[in-house]
């Protein structure tokens, strides 16, 4: 199969996790190929995937090879591809906007940010690069809270004619505004928020769904969550916040039987805790009624690398995103939306996501 040609904007943590999971998994088989939802979607494997064009705007990043860059100050992720060839893509500056909080430029050697000093890219030098680079597929990796930066993203991926993947809390996708000009212009978008593989909001909406079927009242509920990587450094202003907290907690009312109240429920990030690095690790509690209105109530832990959870997730929607460039699909990709991502433009329950993405893989589905 041809390459699929990716830039990335916001070389972190979870783009490291995406190049080196692209580099791991090259030289493997189908049956050995742990930890993929997909081996094979629409004839594409990950060895398929190469990244064209990057972005970034730490000085740590801006004009080294990527796959150096990934490993660069502040990432933190865990390294499980020790052998990354030069690719030959050089990070370039990337547009400032609102791409990071300003407490972050006053933070430990190892976390704050470095601005870089070259000049800031203007829309007419991404839509170049991604021309020049011949990408066919843009994904947004920018820190949560970037308002302005994903929607000057976005928009030079329809000025440039590239597909584009939002990975974060940022609406895009579902916003019908923007969602009508990737239709109007019939390119492929998926968003909004990346769902991690096995992640705090698809566990929390799974023991929801349970709870709905099994005819458990659920009461109240609770997702916190603590880390040290610079995702949650960035979290710690609350202002960046809004999107990502309305993006989780609708993943789960989404799926309860009733909605909660809003004193109900709190699903969002907790606290930055630095020597955690990478590794997330989420509280969730459940409260419900049983039969004969008895009381219940369910308490679990988990303990994830944060970025490789997603990656796998990325990987997949990245090769559904090209299946729509093959067919001519444009607009938004509605079931691998719903599948992929926390806040989609419409929301199915997990099982039925699930059902209409296999479905949209094989043909038998536009969108």
């Amino acid at each position: 199969m041809a390459d699929i040609k990716i830039a990335i904007a916001g070389i972190g943590n979870c783009a490291s996790s995406l190049l080196q999971g692209i580099e791991y998994y090259k030289n493997k088989q189908e049956n050995d190929a742990i930890g993929l939802m997909h081996w094979d979607i629409g004839g594409y494997s990950p060895r398929d995937i190469k990244i064209v064009a990057a972005f970034d705007i730490d000085s740590r990043k801006v004009g080294k090879d990527v796959s150096e860059a990934i490993f660069s100050r502040p990432n933190c992720t865990k390294v499980f591809c020790h052998s990354m060839p030069q690719t030959g893509v050089t990070v370039r500056m990337g547009k400032i906007c609102d791409g990071f909080s300003e407490h972050m430029a006053r933070y430990d050697d190892d976390y704050t940010f470095l601005p870089c000093k070259d000049r800031e890219a203007d829309k007419k030098d991404v839509v170049t690069a991604l021309k020049e680079s011949g990408t066919e597929i843009l994904c947004n990796y920018l820190p949560v809270g970037s308002e302005e930066g994903v929607r000057f993203y976005a928009e030079c991926a329809l000025e440039a004619g590239v597909a584009f993947i939002n990975n974060i809390p940022v609406f895009i996708a579902s916003d019908p505004a923007w969602a009508r000009r990737f239709e109007e212009r019939s390119i492929p978008i998926i968003g909004d928020d990346i769902k991690a593989q096995l992640g705090a909001t698809i566990t929390h909406r799974m023991l929801t769904d349970l709870f709905k079927k099994r005819g458990v009242k659920l009461t109240h509920t609770y997702q916190l969550n603590t880390a040290g990587n610079t995702d949650f450094l960035n979290m710690l202003n609350r202002e960046r916040l809004v999107s990502k907290k309305k993006s989780k907690t609708e993943a789960v009312q989404s799926v309860t039987a009733h909605r909660l109240g809003d004193r109900d429920i709190h699903v969002g990030p907790s606290d930055y805790v630095p020597w955690q690095n990478d590794n997330k690790v989420c509280f969730i509690r459940m409260e419900g009624k049983l039969f004969g209105d008895v009381d219940m109530n369910l308490e679990l832990r988990l303990s994830v690398e944060d970025s490789p959870n997603s990656a796998g997730v990325a990987i997949d929607s990245i090769r559904c995103c090209r299946l729509a460039l093959d067919r001519g699909t444009g607009g938004v990709l509605y079931s691998p939306s719903s599948y992929f991502s926390k806040h989609p433009p419409v929301q199915y329950s997990d099982d039925e996501a699930w059902r209409m993405t296999e479905e949209f893989i094989q043909g038998k589905r536009d969108n």
